[in-house]
């Protein structure tokens, strides 16, 4: 199943319109995370160990649409946390959907089952289940035995049930290009609509920093990865110059501001995965005043390793609406598996990389997760 027409008509109009304006700067993708509270505790998840009074925190029906109403992007991406232990998700779903906005709803699918009955199948929203490979890999990265098949199971009911399911699968050390193909391989099987691959960004509250990928492993495994994916079916929910970009073939900056992020802290300065930048009470105040020029690799030591989607996507759909025959021939061809690799760019400070992850093994040997203090809630 490919991405709705609809979909990519809306998506390209608004594009249009902002490049009509003159707009250097605007959304995408709205980033939304209406609480931090989450039933896992990954480890290579930076958002869970906050205080209870504020995981107990929402964000209401009303400042979410405020939040798609300030900003306009044609796409909200519901994170958490746990989206759906919010009480109140299904009417936040309905109240985007209402807006002609394309809802992805990311979740662990450990109370999807339960909760499924809340919404009905629509081109404008898709169930992303966060599904990081294959079951052993799953289960360690998310700390618990026995996730990796409820949630085969539940995407199976969805997509009977005629919902649009997406994957959504983050990379992290240990891991190789065959294990990976077969998790793909296994995807295709499932019917999904795509697969959003990126390789993790090293929180700095995450409770391990010895899992996360540095750019140049990253860039050889999805090298390794595509090439094993020539003449295969596998569908990628993600533009093809960004999976040419973690393929090493593009040189690109961060546009942070593509995926702006509203939490239950505010706007979050500069983007869905730096914390401690500070944040801004209004969409408007978020662009007037982050100094951008001062985050992206190259330009902040914290953005170091950063390949992920969130940061990146943005960036390659702009490249492949301002060379759309570039774009073709990666279609076409696939990303490049040879030869040099493009430049990165160059770098504006001193202090070496925060959060330097150390070379293990796998992070399936010798895993210290940290504890699940937040378990399902029903």
């Amino acid at each position: 199943m490919a991405v709705p027409l609809i979909q990519q008509f809306r998506v390209g109009k608004y594009l249009l319109e902002q490049k009509l304006r003159g707009q250097k700067r605007y959304p995408l993708v709205l980033m939304l995370e209406p609480l931090f509270r989450c039933n896992l505790a990954c480890s290579g998840c930076g958002k869970i160990d906050y205080p209870e009074e504020i995981l107990n925190k929402r964000l209401s029906y009303d400042q979410c649409m405020q939040a798609i109403d300030e900003c306009g992007a044609p796409i909200v991406s519901i994170a958490g946390g746990e989206p759906l232990i919010h009480k109140e998700m299904d009417q936040i779903v309905h109240g985007y959907i209402k807006r002609k906005k394309f809802v992805y709803l990311c979740t662990n699918a450990l109370l999807l089952d339960k909760r499924m009955d809340d919404y009905t199948p629509s081109p404008y929203l898709t169930f992303s289940i966060h599904l990081d490979g294959n079951r052993e890999r799953h289960d360690a990265s998310v700390c618990r035995d026995g996730v990796y098949d409820k949630c085969i199971e539940v995407i199976k009911k969805a997509r009977s049930r005629g919902f649009r399911v997406t994957l959504n699968c983050t990379l992290f050390q240990g891991e190789n290009a065959g294990e990976i193909a077969e998790f793909m391989d296994a995807a295709t099987e499932l019917g999904v609509e795509g697969v959003t691959i990126s390789p993790g960004y090293s929180y700095e509250r995450a409770p391990r920093q010895d899992v996360f990928l540095k750019r140049k492993e990253s860039k050889q495994l999805f090298r390794d990865l595509f090439k094993l994916g020539k003449g295969k079916k596998w569908v990628f929910n993600q533009s093809t110059l960004y999976l040419d970009f973690l393929a090493g073939n593009q040189t690109y900056e961060c546009t942070p501001w593509g995926n702006p992020t509203r939490n239950v802290f505010g706007w979050q300065k500069p983007c869905y995965l730096l914390v401690g930048e500070g944040y801004a009470r209004t969409f408007r105040e978020l662009m007037e005043d982050t100094d951008w020029d001062n985050y992206g690799t190259g330009r902040n030591p914290k953005c170091a390793n950063c390949m992920v989607h969130c940061g990146y996507e943005a960036t390659a759909v702009d490249d492949t609406f301002n060379h759309p025959l570039k774009a073709l021939k990666v279609a076409l061809k696939g990303p490049a598996t040879e030869g040099p690799m493009a430049p990165e760019l160059p770098i504006q400070y001193e202090d070496e990389p925060v959060g330097k992850p150390v070379l293990v093994s796998s992070v399936v040997a010798g895993s210290s997760c940290s504890a699940n203090k937040n378990r399902e809630v029903a």
